[in-house]
């Protein structure tokens, strides 16, 4: 890992990022440009943007000619994002999942165009989000999946095998993923990094090798739970250009609103993640030896310490904890008043949920049990609310009777 890469972007980073060209335009908030069309100054020069557009290329942002080709608060929002990622470019679409789809797609269409698409099927790594399991099981995309432990991946790279997708930390049980050593294993297969637990500001999967880091940009970066959108950065610009080349056709482009909304929450971002990464490790703290958790799970808590040490900056904002039965899970949920019960993550406010009836409700019973999704699982996502206050929610609800 280079030098560089030991350092998440600082606070001034995510203040300014992506502002330049908003600077020199003489503005200083990024503008909404909600036009679905645009005036067509040049029929020639329209029709030659038009293709540049849809080959994935920058095309000319004078001819935008369609908002699905091209929106430039989308684009303010992906330089931004690209500048904290360390990448050479981001694109963005309307969901995580729409952006998982898109990458899926280009890899396949990758290993199509080389000639190697006759058995082409991707590699991946469990636990992960319950969506993205169940979108990779379903075989949807006619990508076959193999899940195999991360340590054992160079056993099952083929000349066909398309893409190698991780999540770190997993989705819900915090496990932790070498990135590094996956990517070593891959050769030239390129490697996917959901980093949605761990936004910029605690880990750059492209620091360590990874092809792709994609986010749920619902999550951490949009940070107030009123965006929904997904994002895939990549240090590669061919990828780039195979990302944006599938957004165009799919039609997959995030609006624009939801663009401005994520760009105005990155400024906010380490502080936010800092703030609230304080109150989920006094949680944790709180929640160790409590009579009614069993287990407490965090990155950098006395397992994977070594991985945590080389790929992470902090311990992030989320708690698994393990409260023994679904029985007492749901009694949790239930009970609290200051915590929302609610999926989703990484909101100024704090959420628990219990995954295994929820987010992982479509993954089969068996890759549960096999991968620590039990039935006594409660996922916490800390918000920026006081430790205290938070504590004697929680604990209330843990002390809840039948």
């Amino acid at each position: 890992m280079s030098e560089a890469a030991a350092s998440p972007p600082t606070r001034t980073d995510a203040v300014h990022a992506g502002r330049t060209p908003i600077r020199r335009a003489g503005l200083h908030a990024p503008p909404i440009d909600l036009s679905s069309t645009y005036p067509i100054s040049n029929m020639d020069a329209a029709g030659e943007s038009i293709a540049s557009f849809a080959r994935g290329e920058d095309g000319d942002e004078d001819e935008p000619v369609y908002a699905r080709l091209h929106n430039p608060t989308v684009a303010h929002a992906e330089t931004a994002i690209a500048q904290l990622e360390g990448a050479d470019g981001c694109v963005a679409f309307g969901s995580g999942m729409a952006a998982m789809t898109a990458t899926l797609l280009a890899a396949r269409s990758a290993v199509v165009e080389a000639g190697r698409g006759e058995n082409a099927h991707v590699i991946a790594v469990r636990p992960m989000y319950g969506t993205g399991d169940h979108l990779l099981s379903s075989g949807l995309l006619g990508l076959p999946v193999r899940w195999v432990d991360p340590d054992n991946i160079r056993a099952h790279v083929t000349r066909a095998t398309a893409l190698i997708w991780i999540e770190t930390p997993a989705n819900p049980t915090l496990d932790l993923v070498d990135i590094a050593h996956v990517a070593e294993q891959a050769g030239d297969v390129p490697v996917c990094v959901d980093s949605t637990f761990a936004p910029p500001v605690l880990q750059r999967p492209l620091d360590h090798g990874a092809t792709f880091s994609m986010h749920s940009a619902t999550k951490f970066l949009g940070g107030h739970g009123d965006v929904v959108a997904g994002v895939v950065s990549s240090d590669a610009p061919e990828w780039v250009e195979r990302l944006r080349h599938v957004r165009v056709a799919t039609g997959a482009l995030l609006h624009p609103l939801a663009a401005y909304l994520l760009h105005r929450s990155l400024p906010s971002l380490p502080g936010r993640v800092e703030r609230a990464q304080a109150t989920a490790i006094e949680l944790a703290d709180r929640c160790d030896g409590h009579s009614h958790v069993c287990h407490v799970h965090m990155p950098g808590r006395n397992r994977q310490n070594d991985v945590f040490a080389r790929q992470m900056s902090g311990a992030g904002t989320m708690i698994a904890l393990d409260v023994g039965s679904k029985d007492r899970a749901r009694l949790v949920v239930e009970s609290v008043r200051l915590i929302t019960p609610a999926v989703s993550l990484g909101s100024v406010d704090t959420l628990i949920q219990h995954p295994a009836s929820l987010t992982h409700g479509v993954v089969n019973e068996r890759a549960k049990e096999d991968h620590g999704i039990s039935p006594g699982l409660l996922r916490l996502s800390v918000g920026l609310e006081d430790a205290d206050d938070l504590w004697d929610d929680l604990s209330a609800a843990l002390e809840t009777r039948c």
